[in-house]
């Protein structure tokens, strides 16, 4: 009998009960591999965890701060899901992995750190190293669609040499933190100044361009990320949970293409926004020969995000280091 065998359940920690933590939290509830013992969330800190995420679940009460959740669950996994950047996430999975515990995130920064945040990348893999522990970050968006999915088809091609993939997704009825992280209801001047600040806008389309790049073989250091922000104003009222007025933002178009020697090798967009009408995910990878494929209605985020995360626990518990989406098993 080994450690994350079904006979031996992995302890499992969940730190942030946000709309993504909750769906979390409820899949993991459903995969007899793991065994959630302590949740942290200081936004319903004294709550039953049950009553958090409307779903039967262990007498387990929400906590507001991890140290005695880490010491208790030593070698299990940290399911993380509480900020896309980098920066600020860093002091929770530094304290996991610091307490022996892995961590699975979906911090989109995390799906490949060197690219925002190279030295704190480096000393978070060397704690990983020192404590014999993995960190990955996963998702659908970082983490499947625009990278995973396209690294697998470029598998079969032969030499590759260009790779697209776009993805449309209807917001009007996602959640509000989503709505809110694409501007849906803002003024274009009003968008315009929260993106000055960092506060709309997807993250993670870089990162999954330098995942591609990697996967095909490009030296990552020698790739050139140019990268495009649009928002998209609605002609008319739009049905929305957050109206949307014409005139108003009612979404964004972001892109990202990477370069090797001033030749585009990664083409990667993402379109969402509050009333799309043909959502779906796409994509292309010319080789050899070429494939293409086509997801019809698109994978969708909230909760093929939650699958990703809890399908990836028993995977990273069999690794060591700071490692991306491309170094999980199938099936993981």
């Amino acid at each position: 009998m080994t450690e994350g065998s079904s006979e031996i359940p992995i302890p499992i920690v969940l730190v942030g009960l946000g709309d993504v933590g909750q769906a979390i939290a409820r899949a993991a509830l459903e995969k007899p591999e793991l065994n959630v013992v302590a949740a942290i969330d200081p936004a319903h800190a004294g709550k039953l965890l049950g009553d958090v995420i409307r779903h039967p679940a262990p007498k387990l009460t929400v906590a507001t701060e991890p140290s005695r959740a880490f010491a208790a669950a030593r070698r299990g996994v940290v399911l993380h899901a509480t900020g896309s950047r980098l920066r600020e996430v860093l002091p929770q999975v530094r304290s996991a992995v610091d307490a022996g515990l892995c961590v699975v995130s979906t911090c989109e920064e995390l799906a490949y750190p060197w690219w925002n945040d190279p030295e704190g990348a480096d000393a978070l893999a060397d704690r990983c190293d020192a404590n014999d522990v993995a960190v990955v970050g996963t998702g659908v968006n970082p983490g499947f669609v625009l990278d995973r999915l396209p690294a697998m088809l470029a598998q079969l091609v032969g030499p590759v040499r260009r790779v697209r993939a776009r993805r449309v997704v209807d917001a009007s009825s996602r959640r509000p933190a989503l709505q809110r992280k694409i501007g849906i209801g803002m003024s274009p001047d009003e968008f315009q100044a929260a993106y000055g600040r960092g506060e709309v806008g997807h993250v993670g389309l870089a990162e999954s361009a330098l995942l591609i790049a990697d996967a095909c073989g490009l030296d990552v250091e020698e790739v050139d990320i140019e990268d495009e922000v649009q928002e998209l104003v609605a002609d008319e009222d739009v049905a929305s949970a957050t109206p949307v007025r014409a005139g108003q933002v009612a979404g964004v178009e972001q892109s990202v293409r990477a370069f090797v020697d001033g030749v585009e090798r990664v083409s990667l967009a993402l379109r969402i926004h509050a009333g799309a009408e043909d959502a779906h995910d796409e994509v292309e990878v010319t080789g050899r020969f070429p494939l293409k494929l086509t997801v019809h209605g698109g994978v969708p985020g909230d909760e093929a995000t939650a699958w990703a995360v809890v399908n990836a626990a028993p995977a990273v518990k069999r690794m060591h280091g700071l490692v991306t989406v491309l170094e999980l098993p199938a099936g993981s």
